[in-house]
């Protein structure tokens, strides 16, 4: 008895807060449908008719970010005015992200459409909610319309392979994707790159893969739970555009933009080396991320 209480309270210790993070997205979508019902809103998910609820639900999440892991925003000013791509590296879970949605709508009030895997949309009960924060399959004809109404447009190359097989190592797994490039380029806008230092070390996946990773690339769903959720330092740096040049390939505008997706405005692997030294322990360390929360110096 003894030691199975020892094992479900480790258990319950490493997966309580990505279960919490689970309950208050499924409660906001509730929260969602109740103010639909009650106010009897029949508009656009995407319409400003669900600007007070998209504040409330930013309001939410931004007093989480910060009381739970200290969140810091970093780079606004390199957002276009206009529409533009946000690329940014995919953590275990992407709730540093979420995070990011938040504060951006609280300080500028500005909507970024997200582009979610396609098993997101088979989750049950989130219809609402995704369709409220603008949360979307990806298609390149619904970018290149985001893009044309002036909207940002998120996507992360890696996706749920880059959430499952990462580590706290960093590295970018993106396998062959230049689909957010060959838009980039239809629709004739910037690219930013965007990171967020220590999403490893708030929470990580188990380190046996290989049967994960045959079982995900069969099926294309993410069986692996996350785990951790420990109150480490999370600091979104979003870096300077990379504008768009009619003379550039795909290719050439892809390599680019892994050169950069980690930090900004260097153009060259030792400079990228360099800023992921200072902003990034490699490998990662949760014991370090935590002490973090109390460095005032940076």
């Amino acid at each position: 008895v003894v030691i199975a209480s020892l094992a479900m309270s480790a258990i319950l210790f490493f997966y309580i807060v990505p279960l919490t993070i689970v309950f208050f997205i499924y409660l906001t979508n509730i929260l969602l449908l109740m103010h639909q019902r009650n106010s009897e809103i029949e508009a656009d998910p995407l319409s400003d008719v669900w600007d007070r609820a998209r504040k409330t639900i930013a309001s939410f999440w931004d007093v989480y970010a910060r009381i739970w892991h200290g969140y810091e925003l970093h780079g606004v000013e390199n957002l276009p005015e206009g529409p533009g791509i946000l690329v940014y590296y995919h953590g275990a879970i992407p709730i540093d992200y979420l995070y990011f949605l938040s504060r951006l709508f609280l300080w500028k009030k500005r909507l970024c459409l997200s582009v979610a895997d396609h098993f997101v949309f088979r989750l049950p009960g989130l219809k609402l909610l995704l369709g409220v924060t603008g949360v979307m399959p990806g298609t390149r004809e619904e970018c290149l319309i985001a893009l044309k109404n002036g909207y940002l447009v998120s996507i992360s190359p890696g996706g749920v392979r880059e959430a499952l097989f990462s580590d706290e190592s960093y590295q970018l797994v993106w396998g062959n994707r230049k689909g957010f490039a060959r838009v980039a380029l239809d629709a004739k806008v910037p690219i930013i790159p965007m990171y967020t230092q220590n999403v490893r070390e708030g929470y990580r996946m188990l380190k046996e893969r290989r049967f994960f990773r045959r079982l995900y690339e069969s099926t294309r769903l993410p069986f692996t739970p996350p785990y951790g959720g420990l109150p480490v330092k999370f600091r979104t740096y979003i870096g300077e555009p990379i504008p768009y040049d009619p003379n550039i390939t795909t290719d050439e505008l892809v390599e680019k933009v892994c050169k950069v997706n980690f930090l900004f405005s260097f153009q060259t692997k030792t400079a990228i080396q360099a800023l992921i030294s200072k902003h990034q322990t490699i490998p990662g360390s949760m014991w370090k991320a935590l002490l973090e929360r109390f460095d005032k110096r940076k």
